[in-house]
């Protein structure tokens, strides 16, 4: 180890990182040294007591001038120490212990006995260090006990019983210093002390559920598992969050249940150790949204149209139905795909499709592409963001992190705070921007513009890594084109001196191709400084969805096949897709795993027109499930088994927890099973034969296995295990940490090309006209999200986003109701004034509905914005 230095605990000596936190060197060395308010990603407190050592540290004799230990005449708290040379502890001596007793005594003074009943008994740091270290009676006087609230909602989803909270902390730190939102706070003094939230609605932050995890104690419990389940009665089931491109690392926590005529049901979402990706956090749409997997009005059986109607039908009928039309149409067929498809059920689909003659294959990820350029120039193997930090550079660009992969977010705003250089370039501003050192706004639209402007501005010598790749000249001469600022200077010129360097790249504001060379935009200027096929340096695309990255590399995109392989035509686009169904030259559609009727009207138009055959795969009766001619029930991600690539390129597997609901079957085996029919070969006999295949088929893939998957290494901090007083309830990786595949940057004598990026024209509204923005929030009423009850509070009303200026300009206040006209259509919500929105633009969110129009539209101008009258 470098920069090590030699500590004596217990009288052994052992070579630990210097300037380290004692606690955890100790912990290193296999000593556990007892703690409450210390936790490993949050740093001292020093409030607790419990970490009390006995210390000694090298001092020089005045009168020897040599060096000796000098003890402290008390004792210290460890968690406040870090380690130096020659610095001794005891952790055994009979001070160490009467202190420790002394402290869980005080502790436990007026804490309520009520280990039988309470949700942490059984994973309990409290009852666990008082069995080891409290005193086995109790000198404090029954009527002394301080009685307060057993059931206080901190907010709709955190409930605290204040007599359990023994004022750790911890919980506070965390909003704080990880999640940036300091709605948490101590009130009173002494015994009476308690938690309150400072904030409207209360406890508002989208990461509150990671204080459950953290509380030392049954203080903090979240309301979907108080009094639901004791830990010991559970199966951990490991799973993958399948709401955004991040790869969160969770388990379901699952039992039988009665109530439920004996299946199995998920209990509590937690999250699952993995450093590399999510740490020990997810934010509360991963752990909360697993609701709408037992929903009521989740489809149980197939359903076939007959005489206008959607009947139920029995599964041969459904498949030889589907089988015949597909065989009839010929190659006049295609297939949309949602990004929440595992890879195996993107390759089956896309199988299906090319096998009967057809390349016409789309995700529906709106507007995000350039999954081909992330396998070039995406983040090396091993990155973890965890590790940058002062020298280096994070850029996010079109993106609001916070919304779209909120543990992104957490990450990239700790990199800031560690030093590294944080550079936000968008057309609004952001809650990133706080932690930036460099926020740039340009027009939306001009994105590519800002970034060639940026890399164009470099000297020579600053572009000298990357000269001698094909198209590097060529893509720099194009760049000069473009003119930079000050501003665009200093922040490629942080870029080019960083020591790492990652860029996000996003599509807010974006067409799918404008999306693209963003991407190579990106690619270029990492490429030409040298932030390319390494750890820690590339870039990452910023996916509308859990698997987006995967949908890519399985082939949907009309210019590859599965691993960005050639073909010898290029399939239609998403857009070219639905207009071609319109004409009735598509003869029938496959919608897997998606809801484009929902927040797309030209999506919605075309298969209304259509005289073409509609399939759909899908959980629930949508908006699109509704129009389709036969649909076909799947299984959720807790009925199934798969992986998803995350933005990162890192395969990971997620496991069935539960039985499957009524007939459904997983998206793939229903593929497979129509593809049988059509004499395509029998079904895959499970999911990771199909990875098999895949790993055959798609080069990138290549020696990715269940096996591989599978592997797991030691961590640091330590979770879970016995020692829950450390790391906190989050579980320790037992199931695998993932593969994160290789890119082309990183292979020797790869045939590595880069090309110059075409900045799109700047939109410019005419006289009357806005520019319409579709942003996404982490909280919308897309059906999956939205069938957790659960949520709703978190749900904002259908609204625009307007500058106050514009708003003055057209005499409309916060809070009225607006009329927006985009393409025909006229689309209804309230006002809430902004001023982080650019003056002469208006943000939609995506995915909010009202008045039976979807609140969804590419970047244009709006036709027309005027205020409804009462």
């Amino acid at each position: 180890m470098a920069d090590t230095v030699k500590i004596t605990i217990d009288d052994i000596e052992h070579e630990v990182p210097a300037g380290m936190n004692l606690i955890d060197a100790a912990k290193l060395c296999g000593v556990d040294i007892p703690v409450f308010c210390y936790h490993p990603k949050l740093g001292h407190d020093g409030n607790c007591r419990m970490c009390l050592v006995e210390l000694g540290l090298p001092r020089k004799n005045r009168e020897t001038g040599e060096m000796e230990l000098a003890w402290f005449p008390k004792l210290e708290t460890a968690c406040t120490q870090k380690t130096c040379e020659g610095m001794a502890i005891r952790t055994t001596t009979e001070r160490v212990t009467d202190a420790r007793r002394a402290v869980l005594e005080f502790l436990l003074s007026s804490h309520p006995l009520d280990c039988p009943i309470c949700d942490k008994g059984g994973e309990c740091p409290l009852q666990n260090l008082t069995m080891a270290h409290g005193p086995g009676t109790s000198r404090m006087y029954w009527e002394d006990r301080m009685h307060l609230g057993k059931h206080v909602a901190l907010g709709e989803l955190i409930f605290l019983d204040q007599e359990r909270c023994i004022h750790c902390a911890r919980c506070i730190r965390f909003q704080e210093k990880i999640a940036l939102d300091p709605v948490l706070g101590f009130d009173m003094r002494g015994r009476k002390q308690q938690i309150v939230t400072s904030s409207t609605p209360g406890f508002n932050s989208i990461f509150s559920g990671n204080t459950t995890d953290i509380c030392p104690v049954g203080a903090l419990t979240t309301a979907d598992f108080r009094f639901n389940a004791r830990p010991w009665e559970m199966v951990q089931v490991a799973t993958i969050c399948s709401h955004c491109p991040v790869g969160c690392n969770m388990s379901f926590d699952t039992r039988t249940d009665r109530l439920a005529g004996g299946r199995t049901t998920i209990r509590r979402v937690m999250p699952r150790q993995n450093e590399a990706v999510n740490e020990i956090w997810i934010c509360d749409k991963g752990r909360f949204a697993r609701h709408y997997m037992e929903h009521e009005e989740r489809l149980t059986t197939p359903l076939v149209r007959k005489g206008g109607m959607l009947v139920e039908a029995t599964w041969e009928e459904a498949i030889r139905e589907v089988a015949a039309q597909l065989k009839a149409a010929g190659p006049n067929i295609g297939a949309v795909a949602g990004g929440r498809l595992s890879n195996e059920d993107l390759y089956a689909l896309q199988k299906l499709i090319r096998g009967q003659g057809s390349g016409d294959l789309s995700a529906y990820l709106p507007n995000a592409t350039g999954g081909e350029i992330a396998a070039r120039f995406g983040v090396g193997v091993g990155t973890n963001l965890k590790y940058l930090g002062a020298g280096d550079a994070i850029v996010v660009v079109a993106s609001d992190l916070h919304e779209e992969a909120p543990i992104w977010w957490l990450r990239a705003a700790a990199a800031a705070r560690r030093g590294a250089e944080l550079i936000v370039i968008s057309g609004r501003e952001t809650r990133l921007d706080v932690e930036a050192s460099q926020s740039i706004r340009c027009a939306y639209g001009a994105e590519v513009a800002t970034l060639n402007a940026m890399l164009g501005s470099l000297p020579k010598t600053a572009v000298k890594a990357g000269e001698s790749l094909d198209g590097m000249a060529e893509a720099i001469v194009h760049a000069k084109e473009f003119t930079a600022d000050a501003a665009l200077k200093a922040a490629a010129k942080t870029i080019a001196g960083a020591g790492n360097a990652v860029i996000f790249v996003g599509s807010e504001g974006l067409t799918g191709e404008a999306s693209r060379e963003l991407a190579q935009a990106s690619a270029n200027l990492l490429a030409a400084t040298g932030h390319v096929g390494r750890a820690n340096n590339g870039l990452i695309i910023v996916w509308p969805s859990a698997n987006g990255q995967g949908a890519a590399d399985m082939g949907f995109d009309p210019g590859f096949g599965p691993g960005y392989q050639p073909v010898d035509k290029p399939g239609r686009s998403y857009g070219d897709i639905f207009a071609a169904l319109a004409d009735d030259v598509i003869k029938v559609l496959v919608i897997a795993g998606a809801d484009p009727v929902y927040d797309d009207l030209t999506a919605e138009e075309s298969i209304r027109k259509t005289k073409g055959f509609i399939v759909v795969q899908e959980m629930f009766l949508t908006e699109t499930a509704k129009l389709a001619d036969v649909v076909l029930p799947v299984q959720s991600a807790a009925e199934c088994e798969g992986t998803y690539t995350s933005g990162e390129r890192r395969v990971q597997r997620f496991y069935p927890a539960v039985e499957p609901l009524g007939e459904s079957l997983p998206a793939w085996l229903i593929t497979q099973r129509i593809g049988e029919v059509l004499g395509q070969g029998a079904p895959s006999v499970s999911a990771a034969v199909l990875l098999a295949e895949i790993g055959r088929n798609v080069p990138q893939y290549a020696g990715i296995t269940c096996q591989t998957l599978a592997k797991v290494e030691e961590q640091f901090p330590d979770v879970g295990g016995e020692d829950l007083y450390y790391g906190g309830t989050s579980f320790q990786n037992v199931r695998g940490l993932g593969v994160q595949w290789p890119t082309l940057a990183e292979q020797v004598d790869a045939p590595l090309s880069v090309a110059p990026a075409q900045a799109g024209e700047v939109l410019e509204p005419a006289d009357g006209e806005m520019i319409v923005v579709p942003v996404t929030l982490v909280y919308d009423t897309e059906a999956l999200f939205f069938k957790t009850q659960l949520l709703h509070q978190r749900v904002p009303l259908p609204h625009i986003g307007l500058n106050p200026a514009d708003a003055g300009r057209l005499d409309m206040v916060d809070g009225d109701l607006v009329s927006l006209t985009i393409d025909d259509h006229r689309v209804a919500a309230a006002a809430y004034l902004d001023e982080r929105v650019p003056s002469g633009v208006v943000t939609i969110p995506r995915r909010l509905q009202t008045q039976g129009a979807p609140l969804f539209a590419t970047t244009a101008p709006v036709v027309k914005l005027e205020k409804v009258e009462a």
